[in-house]
């Protein structure tokens, strides 16, 4: 081995040594199912809430330039005004991803004259993308509304609140009605990333904040196309004013190339489908699975479709994963640094994909990890 190489193998060796290696997989997803080295297994780590079933995509011409360039094809026009008409908001802007999102719109609006309040669950994006804008950073204890309203009454300046609407590792809820009158009392701008609240909570599917009422004092909306709607891309949306700021600073949005059109009319589709009616039957779901847990005694921090078994140690997520894939079931490990260490889990996630039956077999194949592994 080369001298140059020598730190890197050594920073290798020190994450296997941890139980922190990931290593990536050859895989195929077909509506609940995903398969693997040969394996037809059972899907609880999907993000595709809804489950809306896919129509055709019209192959358009896939874009070669970033959007102020030459890629601004109408699709996005037309997908940013019903996406505004969704979250009752101005105008709306669509990058890439989701990830992208956070850092280009945080990063555009906040400046290092700014403080920034961030949840210390917040989403890795979102910790970037508060880095990145050079604010002073505050981290409020995790939905303690006590913490936060100490820490803004105690700080001077221009203040901003940034915390998710479910958070993605947790499956619990913002207390956003409570953030909203923190926001008004002392003048703060509200940041909300609802990438896995969104058209999955409230009327409609309209996210954390409408079934909060507080639609209109969020000041800036953040969220994605990939998740609840199971399509790609992220957007924000908000004031006309704070979005113009982004098409004209926004780096992650300047310096790229625009997603494909078909991307975007695949959006337009299932934003356009009977979403309403694959929500209630995806809540039906979730709320059956809640039961069942409930019933055999496993506990979580969850109230949502993500649903977190806590485990601690890093090596027994790891083979609490084997086992459940043994028995059909695929729901990843995850482990530090997605969340704090000594804090694996297996994150768990409820799709419309799923049937009733299989939520059962999955609530038994549970219950026998829980017996094997001394889970509470």
């Amino acid at each position: 081995m080369k001298p140059k190489f020598g730190t890197f193998e050594k920073k290798l060796s020190g994450i296997k040594k941890r139980n922190l290696l990931r290593t990536l997989q050859d895989s195929k997803v077909e509506r609940q199912y995903i398969f693997q080295n040969g394996e037809k297994l059972l899907n609880f780590s999907s993000n595709d809430y809804l489950g809306i079933k896919p129509r055709e995509i019209k192959h358009t011409q896939f874009q070669s330039s970033s959007r102020l360039v030459s890629g601004n094809d109408i699709s996005f026009s037309i997908l940013e005004k019903k996406l505004s008409k969704h979250k009752s908001q101005e105008k709306t802007i669509i990058f890439p991803t989701g990830y992208m999102a956070n850092i280009g719109t945080i990063s555009s609006i906040a400046n290092k004259e700014n403080i920034i309040f961030s949840d210390e669950l917040n989403h890795a994006s979102i910790v970037e993308a508060c880095k990145l804008s050079g604010a002073k950073i505050k981290i409020f204890k995790h939905n303690n509304m006590e913490d936060l309203e100490k820490k803004i009454r105690k700080t001077n300046g221009r203040k901003l609140i940034v915390t998710e609407g479910i958070f993605s590792m947790d499956g619990d809820w913002s207390q956003l009605d409570q953030i909203s009158e923190l926001s008004e009392k002392y003048e703060v701008t509200t940041i909300l990333d609802d990438a896995h609240g969104d058209f999955v909570l409230g009327k409609d599917g309209k996210g954390t904040s409408n079934f909060f009422n507080v639609e209109k004092k969020i000041d800036l909306y953040i969220s994605s196309l990939s998740k609840g709607l199971g399509s790609f891309g992220g957007y924000a949306s908000g004031r006309e004013n704070l979005i113009d700021l982004c098409i004209n600073t926004s780096k992650t949005f300047i310096y790229t190339s625009a997603l494909p059109a078909s991307i975007n009319q695949y959006s337009l589709q299932r934003l356009e489908s009977d979403r309403e009616s694959y929500r209630k039957k995806l809540w039906k779901k979730i709320n059956l699975f809640h039961k069942r847990l409930d019933e055999i005694e496993l506990s979580t921090t969850s109230t949502s479709q993500i649903i977190p078994i806590i485990i601690g140690k890093e090596k027994t997520a790891l083979e609490l994963s084997k086992f459940l894939r043994k028995n059909r079931m695929f729901a990843q490990a995850i482990r530090y640094p997605t969340v704090k260490k000594g804090e694996a889990r297996i994150r768990i996630s409820i799709t419309g994909w799923l049937s009733e039956k299989e939520i059962e077999y999955s609530i038994q194949v549970l219950e026998k990890a829980k017996k094997k592994f001394n889970l509470k």
